[in-house]
């Protein structure tokens, strides 16, 4: 069986969350959601846990951070290029989301991304990868402009 990830994401309001999860494309998993927990899939590999603060709580003795104030992880989606780069962001902004909040990142001809944040806060970027530089690795490529 291959890996796949589960995020899990505290959020103050479980159905506005499930809407702009959905609005971005993610579909909602009917038999791992409940009043307390929404399981949204991503791809076949990816899905997230949107889990009301309470249930969220009963995993970590933690506080849960304020997204809005604070910084604790950043994940990062692929697109297949530039224009569903944009798609993804523009959808994510149209569905209540803040887009382009993290420091801004010049495009190359290596990498193009932007970024948004959820209604809690949780900061999502979403990335197109040249292939070839994707098969060469990074520092093959950057040195190939130099």
């Amino acid at each position: 069986m291959s890996r796949m990830i589960f995020i899990n994401l505290p959020v103050t309001d479980l159905d506005r969350s499930i809407r702009f999860y959905e609005a971005i494309g993610g579909r909602k998993e009917p038999k791992f959601s409940n009043e307390a927990a929404a399981m949204i899939v991503l791809s076949d590999a990816i899905h997230v846990m949107l889990l009301t603060h309470p249930f969220y709580s009963s995993f970590t003795g933690k506080p849960i951070a304020d997204a809005h104030q604070t910084s604790q992880v950043m994940l990062c989606l692929s697109a297949e290029n530039r224009e569903a780069v944009d798609a993804l962001v523009q959808a994510a902004g149209e569905a209540g989301g803040r887009t382009d909040v993290g420091l801004k990142q010049e495009p190359t001809p290596m990498m193009y991304g932007r970024d948004f944040e959820d209604p809690d806060g949780h900061q999502w970027e979403v990335m197109w990868m040249d292939p070839a530089a994707a098969e060469q690795g990074a520092s093959a490529f950057e040195k190939e402009e130099a």
